[in-house]
């Protein structure tokens, strides 16, 4: 039984996962009653967490024998442990919400942690949270703290740009892109490591290719420099993302890179070229409110709420608009198109429960999402979809997120190497001088 720790769980682990309390193998689960109070105040909306708030709670719900939770009780599942929900901490030696003068859900949630901690005093009691001050408030208090690492990749040095610069490349191989623009796996004899969707800048003694492995056709093809509605790619890393998005056989595409890299303009160009085989065009983009605050809070409609969020979607569509004059024929498709809802700008809350068959779904943002949340909108597509993922994994708005545990870094860690799936990191800031300027040296 010693050799079993005791794991305090607080709530922004249960909104993250809530398989969360199955995760722990052998060990045994904490609740605060705090934190299903807390719960409570989730469960309505559309929300991710509002969902995993409901999950949790019917969860509970599900596997609570008697009245009595505040004993332990077996977890479903072999080789699982006990859970059960502490309630009172009256009694403690040491409180939080003496130390820290504040009643605050966290600091309650720090009392029930103290008061296992003192029940269980041969046993290993960490409390595990998202929350990064939580942590350090639990270790001020001598209390064992970690972040809840499922759903965690291991390092983002692991995830591949999905480009591979090669010098002093062989220069027939380079003569035959050009002259047949394709060259068969078997006529590489194992001189470069080909993974699905590769892309390449090839070096040779007199001249230098853009190059992709098709792992459909078992070839390396040239990649050629391609406009999209006025759009033209100003380096090979934004050729490699009009590529990838324009290749019919790749149904999942993640770009990612800093500001200003051309990341949703490239996207959105791309998809537009494509308005032809695809029903409809989604934008969308994960909304973090100020303040935390609910879009509610805001004056007006759903639409009148949800567009400052949206507007960085709106500012590229209009810069790809710019392009043409107003009776340019590529300015009346996108005009046409809006007014028809065939270009939809929408907010991610909604998706949950649909099928989305023949659509682009541009997910900008991306590093603002958690695993699950890439989970359920992957698994909205339907026939003859294609989604695209962008976003910036150092530029993270979500409080319980970082660079190893979003969605966007977890997607290219699991989904890396597969055939419908390509990833390019872009590296070069194109917005502006003032812009890359601003990136090197603030």
């Amino acid at each position: 039984m010693k050799s079993k720790k005791v794991f305090v769980l607080d709530t922004s682990v249960i909104i993250f996962d809530h398989n969360s309390i199955l995760s722990f193998h052998e060990h045994d689960i904490v609740i605060p009653i705090t934190v299903l109070e807390e719960l409570d105040n989730f469960k309505k909306g559309n929300d991710t967490k509002n969902f995993e708030a409901r999950e949790f709670i019917r969860f509970l719900d599900k596997n609570s024998k008697d009245e009595n939770i505040t004993s332990w009780m077996p977890l479903p599942g072999k080789g699982k442990g006990n859970f059960k929900i502490v309630l009172h901490t009256h009694h403690l030696n040491v409180k939080a919400t003496d130390i820290y003068q504040s009643l605050s859900n966290d600091n309650k949630i720090l009392n029930a942690a103290l008061k296992v901690k003192e029940e269980e005093k041969d046993r290993v009691v960490v409390l595990v949270t998202k929350d990064v001050n939580l942590r350090l408030k639990a270790k001020a208090l001598g209390l064992r703290a970690e972040d809840y690492e499922t759903g965690k990749v291991e390092s983002i040095d692991n995830l591949s740009m999905g480009i591979t610069q090669m010098q002093d490349f062989d220069q027939e191989i380079i003569d035959r892109l050009y002259s047949e623009h394709h060259v068969p796996l078997e006529d590489i004899n194992g001189k470069m490591h080909l993974t699905p969707n590769a892309y390449f800048i090839l070096q040779g003694e007199k001249s230098s290719a853009l190059a992709y492995y098709n792992p459909f056709d078992k070839q390396l093809e040239r990649v050629n420099k391609q406009s999209c509605f006025g759009i033209t790619p100003r380096n090979a890393e934004q050729t490699f993302a009009m590529h990838a998005i324009l290749n019919p056989n790749i149904k999942l595409v993640a770009l990612h890179g800093v500001a200003g890299t051309g990341k949703t303009l490239i996207a959105l160009a791309a998809a537009l070229e494509q308005r032809r085989e695809y029903k409809q065009i989604f934008l969308a983009r994960p909304i973090v409110p100020l303040s935390n605050k609910d879009i509610g809070y805001l004056p007006g409609d759903i639409k009148s709420k949800i567009d400052p969020y949206m507007q960085p979607l709106w500012d590229n569509l209009k810069f790809i608009q710019y392009q043409f004059a107003d009776k340019d024929k590529e300015a009346k498709h996108i005009k046409m198109m809006l007014d028809e809802e065939k270009l939809l700008i929408t907010p991610l809350a909604y998706i949950r429960g649909r099928s989305l068959s023949d659509v682009i779904f541009i997910v900008d943002e991306a590093q603002n999402l958690t695993p699950h949340e890439v989970k359920t909108i992957i698994t909205r597509a339907g026939e003859n979809s294609k989604f695209i993922f962008t976003g910036d994994i150092k530029q993270i708005d979500t409080p319980y997120l970082d660079e190893l545990s979003n969605g966007l870094s977890y997607m290219v860690d699991r989904v890396q190497g597969q055939e419908l799936f390509a990833h390019i990191k872009l590296v070069k800031g194109e917005r502006s001088e003032l812009a890359n300027l601003a990136n090197e040296l603030l």
